[in-house]
């Protein structure tokens, strides 16, 4: 298995026709997964994904029973995945799964031994700004250079993965992994990807500016005892 393709879903009832029906070509591509983690819905996502997956092969699901972050949800489907490459990208459509497709030739370009992201356009001018903030923030709290730390996919090589230690389980996830491939001499590239609107449903964070300093102080938290490691 080339690929596998994790992508977390928390009550996306309404989205999950969607997203499976753009997963359609990319897992009929021969040596790729698509891994859905039903990430302890409380909706009808787990009989939706019952009804639908055996239509969409090269698709499956994992269930995490109760919900313990967005990060857990992404690890229990990488520790489930069998692919070289692993990544993962967002259910709510912004970002398209296909993408992962342009990430996947920068690793035949230049080998497995380097760190893909995503770096989002369209987003809107608020957005950037506090994604700005942040990059400058961790960038120099970390004294690494990191900007777009949220943006999808990401995607890194096996061996990678099976060398972290006590990752986090929320949404600091993207931040560690963006971290760690940077203090482990990992050559990162970027790719642009289009952001575009939620097609059903909102966020779970950033619905306003209450959500984002609720994601703010969290991921202050983590990056300063993340500083704290690096410093002993």
């Amino acid at each position: 298995m080339r690929l596998s393709l994790v992508i977390p879903c928390y009550n996306e009832a309404a989205n999950l026709p969607l997203l499976l029906k753009r997963c359609e070509h990319l897992a009929l591509m021969p040596n790729v997964e698509i891994i859905l983690v039903d990430n302890g819905s409380t909706d009808d996502s787990p009989v939706i994904l019952a009804q639908l997956l055996p239509l969409y092969p090269g698709c499956s699901s994992v269930r995490v029973e109760k919900n313990q972050g967005y990060g857990h949800g992404i690890l229990m489907g990488l520790r489930a995945a069998r692919g070289e490459i692993l990544a993962w990208t967002h259910a709510d459509l912004q970002t398209d799964p296909q993408d992962a497709l342009r990430g996947l030739k920068l690793f035949d370009q230049y080998g497995d031994n380097i760190f893909v992201k995503g770096k989002r356009y369209g987003r809107p001018l608020s957005d950037v700004v506090f994604t700005f903030g942040m990059s400058i923030f961790e960038t120099l709290l970390l004294a690494k250079p990191m900007f777009d730390i949220n943006a999808q996919p990401t995607m890194f090589a096996r061996p990678f993965f099976e060398g972290w230690q006590s990752p986090p389980n929320d949404f600091s996830l993207d931040l560690y992994a963006y971290y760690e491939a940077l203090r482990c001499n990992l050559k990162v590239h970027r790719f642009s990807v289009r952001f575009g609107k939620r097609a059903h449903g909102v966020s779970h964070w950033n619905i306003n500016w209450a959500g984002k300093w609720k994601f703010i102080t969290r991921t202050v938290s983590f990056s300063l005892s993340l500083r704290k490691k690096i410093q002993k």
